[in-house]
């Protein structure tokens, strides 16, 4: 492969977004001979730096304190005012709007439900009004806003933004948001897939000593997940990398929509432990509603839940075979990138996750098939309200402020 050259005149802006982005993973403050050891940058870079920051609003000083010998030396902080993002997440169930600040702490929120795609315009007229109602009520500077993140369940085409066949969402084939929304809003949009952006939130909200290689999996009306390695996120060439829900994870279960049988992704939802308890007589089919109702299948789901929660064994027995096969398709991608913690989290994850939690970590590690030696660690993600609405937010925060190496250098002709 031909190595392409260096973009000098992007080095300043590099080297403004590694001190923007050090300062924020420092909510204490810093100083600028603090910045400039931990960055590598000179003195005179990092102050040149710290100016524009400060001319931008991005960043305030707040007080001093003694660094080495001298006087005493201004504390940079990261202004939380000084731009937010829109986040905007599609599930089969609902759409949930976030206002997030620059921390990436959630200002404001909402939800909605999914509109029906049969009518394009009509929908992005009532997405656009839901967030220039979110902005309105939040009382921000507009003028501050970034853009917006749209986060959907996958296939997507993120370079043209068009979301192309999610799953239970039959009505939304090919449709272009990104482009439609941006010209009704004003404002710049990028679209990512939810477990994607789940990820961008986990890395945007880490400490500098967190784990960089990890699997996201998602847990909402369907299953997805998302992965990162060395601190990257794992997109693939069409932006659809991490679709795990076809792991087969028991050959002799259902039939799965794509023909195989024991998919992860159809046994382990939502719907799917609602039907089985019906089955088991868990749940009355009255309780369960209608199964293709996304409405009837949350309000189950929760009814199954509360019943494992409050001991019932039958309705543990269902949430643990379902660890089970979750167990066995982490153990595949465990395999496949040696990574060592899995994150779960989305809309339906905390009602189940004390009983999943119980079961699986064991099961992943007393499976014959794990291969790395390595601990693998279980975490639940502790980004508030939506995990993957405040991904698509902070999906512009990143966009715009996280230093990318690439962008050092000259596209090949």
């Amino acid at each position: 492969m031909d190595r392409t050259g260096t973009n000098l005149p992007a080095v300043g802006e590099y080297n403004q977004t590694v001190v923007l982005d050090a300062i924020r993973r420092r909510p204490e403050g810093i100083t600028r001979s603090e910045l400039a050891a931990l960055t590598a940058l000179s003195g005179m870079t990092v102050t040149k730096v710290c100016r524009r920051l400060l001319d931008a609003g991005l960043v305030d000083e707040h007080g001093t304190r003694m660094s080495g010998p001298g006087k005493p030396a201004a504390v940079v902080k990261l202004n939380p005012d000084g731009g937010f993002a829109v986040g905007v997440h599609i599930d089969p169930a609902a759409v949930t709007y976030v206002l997030v600040d620059l921390s990436g702490k959630v200002r404001d929120h909402s939800r909605t439900g999914t509109p029906t795609a049969g009518d394009p315009s009509a929908v992005i007229d009532e997405m656009a009004n839901a967030i220039e109602a979110l902005i309105a009520g939040s009382a921000v500077d507009r003028s501050r806003i970034l853009g917006i993140g749209i986060a959907s369940p996958g296939p997507v085409n993120v370079d043209d933004g068009v979301l192309l066949n999610p799953p239970m969402m039959p009505t939304w084939h090919r449709v272009a948001l990104r482009r439609s929304l941006a010209e009704a809003t004003g404002l710049p949009v990028l679209l990512e897939k939810d477990a994607t952006a789940a990820v961008v939130a986990e890395l945007w909200f880490a400490g500098p000593d967190s784990s960089r290689d990890f699997v996201f999996m998602y847990y909402g009306t369907g299953l997805a997940t998302g992965l990162s390695v060395a601190g990257e996120v794992v997109r693939g060439i069409s932006s659809n990398a991490g679709d795990g829900g076809h792991i087969t994870v028991d050959p002799d279960g259902p039939v799965c929509t794509c023909g195989r049988r024991g998919c992860v992704g159809y046994i382990t939802v939502p719907r799917a432990l609602v039907a089985r308890a019906v089955l088991d007589g868990v749940l009355s089919a009255a309780e369960a509603g209608n199964l293709d109702d996304t409405v009837d299948v949350d309000a189950a789901f929760s009814r199954l839940a509360a019943l494992a929660a409050a001991g019932s064994p039958e309705a543990i027995a269902i949430l643990t075979d379902a660890a089970r096969s979750l167990a066995r398709a982490i153990v595949v991608i465990v395999n496949l990138l040696d990574i060592d913690r899995v994150i779960f989290g989305g809309p339906f994850w905390t009602r189940i996750s004390p009983v999943i939690l119980g079961a699986l970590p064991d099961a992943v590690r007393s499976d014959p098939a794990l291969i790395p030696p390595h601990p693998i660690r279980f975490a639940q993600s502790a980004i508030p309200v939506d995990v993957a609405a405040v991904g698509a937010a902070t999906l512009v925060l990143d966009n715009t402020f996280s230093p990318r190496p690439s962008a050092l250098l000259l596209a090949a002709e």
